[in-house]
């Protein structure tokens, strides 16, 4: 089990932060997510490689997501 912290550039709004937790949240092996609109800060605990994160990021919208 790893934990990753990213920055997440973005992200305006509440549903950003929704929208990037549900995808995340969503990816097969992960225990946690947690999502901070002030900070742009994305903390991942789970079974899951940085590309496998950033992808879902990608997915959520129009945001990217580099290893803090």
């Amino acid at each position: 089990m790893s934990s990753l912290d990213f920055t997440v550039s973005g992200m305006t709004c509440q549903h950003c932060v929704a929208s990037v937790t549900e995808e995340v949240t969503d990816l097969a092996g992960v225990t946690e997510v947690d999502v901070d609109l002030a900070t742009g800060r994305l903390h991942v605990v789970g079974d899951v490689t940085a590309e496998q994160v950033q992808a879902a990021v990608a997915e959520a919208g129009s945001y990217t997501a580099r290893l803090a």
